[in-house]
């Protein structure tokens, strides 16, 4: 390849458009489906970080209001009464089912009825399972695209650079003008499977520990309600 020649690829090159519009409007429809895809995924994956980030931050606050509620010695009639029929808060739902068994299960002619105490605690167990259902709902989309997403990006640049070489091998010709758009679409491909994959999995990690805090803040609360529960109807079955 001659001086002339050399310049001319080079002069050809700099005038290609290598912004993001032009390289994924060059690119070919598998590589545009590719990128289209990982585009929606990343967007979406923001949106449940984002409902995720302030469902947590409302759950949290419902909580600390109910325990200070809870522990501030007002009759467990009396608090049951307060939260209406729809209680705010995965803590006061849970509230509800074992006050709600708790009804059931108070003394009929003097006796306690029997498995009482475990009733409870068994309606309670069931409403900490779903309210941790809800907490994690959606976390698997998140974990889904963190795992999927570089490789559907690396798909997309292993197409890109198949076409690189298909042209190539049509034009007979290796200058960076033949060369260098098919490269660039097909890192671009690599670039957004990064870009969605690496908030998923972060953000994935620290959403699944909130709830997992939030999961066992529910358990602790249930038992130590389900103590006080157990030494009521002790005290009134003697």
């Amino acid at each position: 390849m001659d001086g002339g020649t050399v310049s001319g690829a080079a002069d050809a090159a700099q005038h290609l458009d290598f912004s993001l519009i032009a390289l994924f409007l060059r690119a070919t429809p598998t590589v545009q489906a590719v990128m289209v895809l990982l585009a929606l995924a990343s967007f979406w994956s923001w949106a449940i970080v984002a409902a995720k980030l302030m469902a947590f931050a409302r759950a949290r606050r419902a909580a600390a209001a109910f325990e200070d509620a809870f522990w501030s010695g007002r009759a467990l009639d009396d608090l049951d009464a307060s939260i209406g029929m729809a209680p705010e808060g995965s803590l006061a739902r849970i509230f509800r089912a074992g006050m709600d068994e708790w009804r059931k299960s108070q003394p009929e002619g003097g006796r306690v009825v029997p498995g009482a105490s475990q009733r409870i605690e068994r309606f309670m167990s069931v409403a900490i399972a779903r309210e941790a259902e809800g907490l994690e709902n959606r976390l698997g989309f998140l974990a889904t695209v963190g795992a999927i997403a570089p490789f559907v990006g690396l798909f997309g640049t292993v197409w890109g650079i198949k076409g690189s070489f298909e042209a190539i091998a049509t034009q007979q010709n290796t200058n960076l003008a033949v060369v260098a758009p098919g490269i660039a679409e097909a890192l671009l491909a690599t670039a957004l499977g990064l870009l969605a994959a690496i908030p998923a999995v972060i953000f994935y990690n620290r959403l699944s520990a909130d709830a997992d805090r939030l999961t066992g803040r529910m358990e602790n609360f249930a038992d130590e309600f389900g103590a006080i529960v157990s030494r009521q109807l002790e005290t009134r079955d003697r």
